[in-house]
């Protein structure tokens, strides 16, 4: 009896945890299910295939082989390979190295921890190089630099753009002194590659570390980055071990480096290949070529314009039937300027008072920077960072299209409730944010992009932090560089156009106001409280200042003035944005026909006849 309660025992148990033991229950190919090394959860393989390889359940990005990854990207059938073998280096004769580096390639089938060649995303040439973490946690080696710098050389000579996706653990350590020379070796070929005009896009995957992040991952004029990316210098670990102190969530995360100015954008792997095709076809040299004929198409030719005279300034006059002498009538001392309180109401021009255009100009329910960005502008992609220290949400800036034309964009920013405004810092950049301003108008320099800013802003933040960080220095050296950008720039002020914080975005070849904006000195309250002791004199001072645009165009300080038929507000942004896109389209067109020292020379003379 027990012999046979045993085998009823071991057949149920047998039968339950053997599933080939029931002909009706169906059996799991190997590898149909893998647990996800971030949340420890089942998934189904082909869902993480089908999901870019991303966890479907944490979101958490599983680390991609090379050629799958140039699979993900590059156009079928159009990726030619470049140096796919080259022969192995062991400059030390480092014991047991060699052997190491075979039974890698045997295991990962790759000749060494990059990919390289060249593409097509979107029917867009590119040269490409992908670090595969497999070989030897993608650390660079003598092969690895030389395949980069070869790749780069060649890119240079074909006049093609570069995209490298960084992924590496850092120096080679077998390989010594030679390993670090890869740091430099790269980066040389990178600078000339910049020196020719080329664009170089780095891509940040995890991990990114050691001499990588400090050579080639961290040179790209345009730095994108995974979500939750490992990037840094020297790894959590070894940074804990070195300070005794445990590090903050999120340290060194691709996130981390965003907000602290190193990142331009984090892109999803889903999204990447557009992202890309859409930064190549902006940079795209005979994208450019087409400029002429996409002008032509929308109605406007530069031998239409006669060249910009350098010894004065381009002033663009009444066309827009405003006379400088009579658009803000003075008001007898002490007196409001407003009736009943209101500020920001729509006052006859004739009645209109400086301060009442102070009023306006700071209006809560007027348009900001963003709002024209996004009406007037196509494709805009906003870029991060200064790369130095911070992203400033004071400053937005990044790369668009206007009417076909390749652009770069930047404008103060306000935010447009509490919560932006806090964010935004009410409009007043720090040093970062200027220093964002600068990379972006240097790196249109490089590539040939009219440079189009909207200035406002109270002034620029006066806060310990800043001072500590350089704001004068930083405006500074904006006046300084942006005097000799080769390429044109117009400066709009849009609102309030306050002191030196506004001046750093408006060493333009020309500076239009809008019709209720102003651009002083100081605030008229800080002119009061200065000259006349007294605050409560904001309104007299704004009347002796003279900072409203008809004040400013009278005087030849700015070429136009755009009129406001209404106080400018989210209900006529519309019909503002128009008569501006019709203005940008006109300069565009004037400037075209210029040579580079021409568009230099104008600039410096503009500023040289006040």
């Amino acid at each position: 009896m027990l012999k046979n309660m045993f085998k009823k025992t071991y057949t149920v148990i047998n039968t339950k945890y053997n599933p080939q033991k029931k002909e009706d229950e169906p059996s799991i190919p190997k590898g149909l299910w893998r647990k996800c090394n971030k949340c420890n959860r089942p998934i189904y393989v082909e869902d993480v295939n089908n999901n870019f390889y991303v966890c479907p359940q944490c979101g958490g990005y599983f680390r991609v082989h090379a050629y799958r990854r140039i699979e993900m990207l590059i156009d079928s059938g159009t990726f030619e390979e470049w140096n796919k073998d080259m022969e192995f280096s062991n400059p030390l004769n480092f014991p047991g190295y060699e052997r190491k580096v075979q039974a890698t390639k045997e295991k990962t089938k790759l000749n060494e921890a990059i990919v390289t060649g060249k593409g097509r995303i979107y029917g867009q040439d590119t040269a490409i190089g992908v670090c595969d973490a497999r070989f030897l946690m993608s650390s660079m080696g003598h092969v690895v630099g030389e395949k980069i710098t070869q790749m780069v050389e060649r890119a240079t000579k074909e006049k093609l753009p570069v995209i490298i996706f960084a992924c590496s653990g850092g120096a080679r350590m077998q390989e010594g002194i030679v390993s670090l020379m890869q740091m430099a070796k790269t980066s040389a070929a990178l600078k000339r590659h910049h020196e020719a005009g080329q664009l170089f896009i780095s891509v940040l995957t995890d991990p990114t570390t050691g001499g990588v992040t400090a050579s080639f991952a961290m040179l790209g004029d345009i730095i994108l980055a995974e979500p939750n990316a490992l990037i840094g210098f020297a790894g959590p670990r070894v940074i804990e071990q070195t300070i005794r102190q445990k590090l903050p969530e999120g340290f060194q995360r691709a996130e981390f480096l965003l907000e602290h100015g190193f990142v331009d954008k984090i892109v999803k792997r889903s999204e990447q290949k557009e992202v890309l095709a859409q930064i190549l076809k902006i940079h795209n040299k005979k994208e450019k070529g087409h400029m002429e004929a996409n002008q032509e198409a929308n109605g406007f030719r530069s031998a239409d314009y006669k060249a910009v005279p350098a010894k004065e300034p381009l002033i663009s006059g009444n066309a827009f039937g405003f006379d400088g002498n009579n658009m803000s009538k003075p008001h007898k001392s002490g007196e409001s300027s407003h009736k009943n309180g209101d500020s920001g109401k729509n006052v006859p021009a004739e009645e209109k008072t400086a301060w009442d255009t102070v009023q306006l100009s700071r209006s809560a329910g007027r348009p900001v920077a963003m709002d024209y960005i996004e009406t007037i502008f196509d494709d805009f992609m906003e870029f991060h960072g200064d790369r130095y220290f911070g992203d400033d949400g004071a400053i937005v800036g990044g790369i668009a299209t206007f009417r076909g034309i390749p652009v770069t964009v930047i404008g103060q920013e306000k935010g447009k409730n509490t919560k932006d405004n806090i964010k935004c810092n009410f409009g007043m950049p720090s040093p970062e944010g200027y220093r964002k301003a600068l990379r972006l108008m240097k790196q249109a320099d490089t590539f040939g992009r009219p440079v189009i800013c909207f200035v406002d802003t109270p002034g620029a933040f006066c806060g310990l932090e800043a001072e500590e960080r350089g704001q004068g220095e930083a405006i500074a050296r904006n006046l300084f560089e942006m005097a000799s950008l080769r390429v044109p720039v117009l400066s709009i002020v849009i609102g309030e156009g306050g002191s030196g914080g506004a001046l750093a975005m408006a060493v333009a070849n020309e500076v239009w106001m809008l019709e209720n904006s102003i651009y002083s000195i100081l605030s008229p309250e800080g002119f009061a409280s200065i000259l006349w002791k007294d605050s409560k004199k904001a309104p007299d001072a704004a009347r002796v200042m003279k900072i409203t645009a008809a004040d400013l165009y009278g005087r030849k300080l700015i070429e136009q003035v755009i009129p406001e038929k209404e106080p400018a507000s989210e209900k006529n942004l519309n019909v503002l944005a128009d008569n501006l896109k019709g203005k940008i389209q006109d300069f565009l067109a004037r400037y075209q026909g210029l040579g580079e020292e021409e568009i230099i020379e104008q600039r410096y003379r503009r500023f040289r006849n006040i």
